[in-house]
């Protein structure tokens, strides 16, 4: 069987991109060298390092998305236009522009219309990129940008949500309705995890496949790979966060440590384990609950089960009936360091005691 090709990173993409600029310019120069009187080797010197120009200045503006070039353009033409009415306007026949020479008076107004749509065009770029999408329809009234709601803004995935394997079963129920983006290095992340030599770390990276599978299969889930558009080092959970606050997205994770370095810079987190906890039936004082006495108490008469949410509840007078069902009434609860402790009485006609 004929092994699948492996796809070439986005990283060497660019690199060799910038490679082939680089060599397209030299051989732009030797062309032109000619027509400037210069050359050969002249004109090969200049592309090149022209070409190496724009290498550099397209590394140090890695992190310029399209978003903010379309935001920085918008501004930079509103900034213009801006420009062009107050040259419209005669400021530059004031007597401030005038002059006995007619090419002096001439080369004065030009670097005054010069500086007025510099200046404007520099402002319209800062007020674009510091505005939203929403204000712009103040510049256009007729035209509405669609909002990006809370039930249409994408979610980046993090390992430890896809190992803990809850996530296919929320998507199915309909509650989560964004689109679910994996980044790249979140997937290599778990592809090493399946091939560890450790068991432990093995199992948690093929649950976590498995759920991307499974999440893949389901109608109500929308699964986007995010390809790698930056070469940035460091551990996962920092770029997720980079990631995350760079497309305003939010982060779906269930570690409460990743959870609060995202809050502190400016992400927004949905934490799986905070909306379980918060889904936890509130049992008061005089609820009946049916459950499974699975051990002894810590006092001799006391047995012990468990709610579906895992909450422990003490059932008093209740050891004999260890590994029965029964129905018991709530009489009170203790909130404890480790969780919500509650305690319980028999009910008096309940199945289990009454066979007993």
């Amino acid at each position: 069987m004929a092994a699948s090709p492996i796809p070439m990173s986005p990283t060497t993409t660019l690199r060799l991109a910038r490679a082939g600029f680089v060599l397209f310019a030299c051989l732009l120069g030797v062309a032109l060298a000619p027509a400037f009187q210069g050359a050969g080797w002249t004109g090969a010197v200049v592309g090149a390092g022209a070409g190496l120009l724009v290498a550099a200045l397209d590394i140090l503006l890695n992190k310029f998305t399209i978003s903010v070039f379309s935001s920085a353009t918008a501004g930079l033409l509103i900034g213009l236009f801006c420009g062009w009415l107050i040259t419209r306007i005669g400021l530059s026949e004031l007597p401030l522009f005038q002059a006995s020479d007619v090419e002096a008076q001439r080369q004065r107004q030009q670097v005054f219309q010069i500086a007025v749509y510099c200046t404007f065009g520099f402002l319209g770029i800062t007020l674009a990129l510091r505005s939203n999408r929403e204000e712009f329809a103040l510049l256009i009234p007729y035209v509405r940008f669609r909002q990006e709601g809370v039930e249409e803004q994408r979610l980046l995935v993090d390992t430890n949500i896809l190992i803990d394997g809850r996530l296919p079963g929320i998507c199915e129920t309909g509650f989560l309705k964004d689109s679910l983006v994996v980044p790249r290095f979140v997937l290599n992340e778990l592809h090493l995890l399946a091939d560890s030599p450790d068991l432990i770390k093995r199992e948690r990276g093929r649950r976590g496949l498995e759920c991307l599978e499974n999440l893949r299969a389901r109608p109500l889930a929308e699964i986007k790979i995010q390809e790698d558009s930056q070469a940035e080092d460091g551990p996962a959970d920092m770029k997720l966060v980079r990631l995350a606050r760079s497309q305003g997205a939010r982060l779906l994770t269930n570690d409460a440590n990743l959870g609060r370095i995202a809050i502190l810079q400016g992400v927004s987190v949905l934490n799986l384990n905070s909306l379980a906890k918060a889904m936890r039936p509130v049992v008061t004082p005089g609820d009946e609950v049916e459950l499974v006495l699975v051990k002894e108490g810590r006092d001799p008469h006391q047995a012990v089960g468990y709610l579906p949410d895992g909450t422990m509840l003490v059932v008093n007078h209740a050891a004999h009936l260890v590994g029965q069902t029964v129905t018991v009434t709530v009489s009170s609860s203790l909130q404890t360091a480790a969780g919500r402790l509650v305690f319980a009485e028999l009910k008096p006609h309940s199945p289990s005691l009454t066979k007993t």
